[in-house]
């Protein structure tokens, strides 16, 4: 089967010709461009260094689809804020580990309302005096009340004398 064409004229095939060639550039060099700033876009968000920057949208503007191959090939792994993101939650898990409760002696894992450890009986934490909730041994005022926290020895003698309302300043 072959296509007949000699009802149409020699000017108008040209004319189609041409105008379908015109298109398939258009279409070619549009396509090229929007590669272009795609891979602007994508290697801005992926890296700060200038030179990479714009070494890899001209790298596809020059060699067009084998380029953009050889940037998908070479293009880091992770955008800059899915590392961003990744610190940050490394660095929550940190913390989370560096604030758990051990007994200092031991080491054991202790609960925020244990008084001693269970396993050695070292006082981890002791009672205020005027509102009666735990606190850390290392602090000075109770941040519940507001009460002046004082040395073991006057605590011993508060206890003996039985004065727990007021404070030993």
């Amino acid at each position: 089967m072959d296509l007949d064409l000699s009802f149409l004229p020699l000017e108008m095939i040209g004319q189609v010709l041409q105008g379908l060639t015109f298109l398939g550039a258009a279409y070619f060099v549009l396509l090229s461009l929007s590669l272009v700033v795609w891979t602007w876009n994508d290697t801005s968000a992926r890296s700060r260094d200038i030179f990479a920057r714009l070494l890899a949208p001209l790298m596809v503007l020059v060699f067009n689809l084998p380029g953009l191959l050889l940037y998908f090939i070479l293009r880091p792994h992770e955008t800059l804020a899915e590392a961003y993101e990744r610190e940050l939650e490394a660095e929550a898990l940190l913390q989370d580990m560096e604030e758990r409760d051990v007994c200092p002696k031991c080491g054991y894992p202790t609960q925020p309302d244990f008084m001693v450890c269970p396993l050695c009986q070292t006082e981890v934490r002791r009672a205020c005096l005027s509102c009666g909730r735990l606190l850390q041994l290392n602090w000075k005022v109770c941040p519940y009340c507001g009460q002046l926290l004082v040395p073991e020895e006057l605590e011993e003698l508060q206890m003996v004398v039985g004065v727990r309302d007021k404070p030993v300043v």
